[in-house]
C-alpha cells in the first residue's frame, strides 16, 4: 500500500454514490417543477390575497385568497363586470375591483349609482351604493373605471382616475381560501348598456 493513497471502505463509498444519485435526482426533479410553477405564476395565473377594508363586499372580504388568470387579457379587453387585481405603484398594495367602464365611454358616479354615457347602467353585483360622486370622466383608449362593489367604503377609480389596462395583473376567478368560501367569483350577468 503506498503512503499517498487513502483506501476508502466499500460502505462509505456506496454512500457516496448513493447521495450523489439523490442529489442528481433530485435536483432533475425540482427544477422543472420550479420553473413551470414560476411560468405559470408569471405568465398564466397567480393567486392574491383581498388585503384591505371592506370595498369589495359582501363577494369579497378582507383575508379572501383569491386566483385570478392571466392569458384572457392578452386575447381581448377587460369587459364589464369583470373583477380584477389591478397592479400599482411602489409601496401601495394592489386593488381588487370591478371594472364598470370601458375604453371611449364616459362615466359618471351619483350617490354610487354608474352612468354610462349618460345612461344609467344596471349592476347586479353591487350590495352598498353611496360614497363620493365623480363628475363624467372620458376613459381613455387603453384604459377601464374601476369600481369597489362596497361604494361608501371603496378607493377606486373616483379617487385614482381611469386604470390603465397594462397594470391589471389578473382577472379574479375563484375565491379558494378560506374553505368554507370556496365559490367562483361573483360574475356578471349586466347586459349590454343602452
Amino acid at each position: 500500500m503506498d503512503d499517498d493513497t487513502i483506501e476508502i471502505p466499500p460502505t462509505a463509498s456506496r454512500l457516496q454514490s448513493l447521495a450523489g444519485l439523490i442529489l442528481r435526482e433530485g435536483v432533475l426533479t425540482l427544477l422543472p417543477a420550479l420553473v413551470l410553477v414560476l411560468f405559470i405564476n408569471v405568465y398564466v395565473a397567480e393567486a392574491a390575497l383581498v388585503e384591505e377594508g371592506p370595498s369589495m363586499q359582501p363577494n369579497l372580504y378582507r383575508g379572501d385568497r383569491v386566483m385570478t388568470e392571466k392569458v384572457s387579457y392578452l386575447l381581448h379587453e377587460p369587459q364589464r363586470g369583470d373583477v380584477v387585481v389591478v397592479g400599482r405603484p411602489e409601496g401601495e398594495k394592489s386593488l381588487i375591483k370591478r371594472v364598470v367602464g370601458l375604453a371611449d365611454e364616459v362615466v359618471e358616479v351619483r350617490a354610487g349609482h354608474v352612468w354610462i354615457n349618460s345612461q344609467p347602467l344596471e349592476e347586479p353585483w353591487v350590495t352598498y351604493f353611496g360614497g363620493p360622486d365623480c363628475p363624467p370622466t372620458l376613459i381613455p383608449p387603453g384604459h377601464v373605471f374601476v369600481l369597489g362593489d362596497n361604494r361608501p367604503n371603496s378607493r377606486d377609480s373616483r379617487h385614482i382616475g381611469p386604470v390603465a389596462i397594462s397594470s391589471i395583473r389578473g382577472h379574479a376567478l375563484f375565491i379558494y381560501w378560506p374553505l368554507e368560501r370556496i365559490q367562483p367569483v361573483r360574475p356578471a350577468k349586466t347586459g349590454d348598456v343602452p
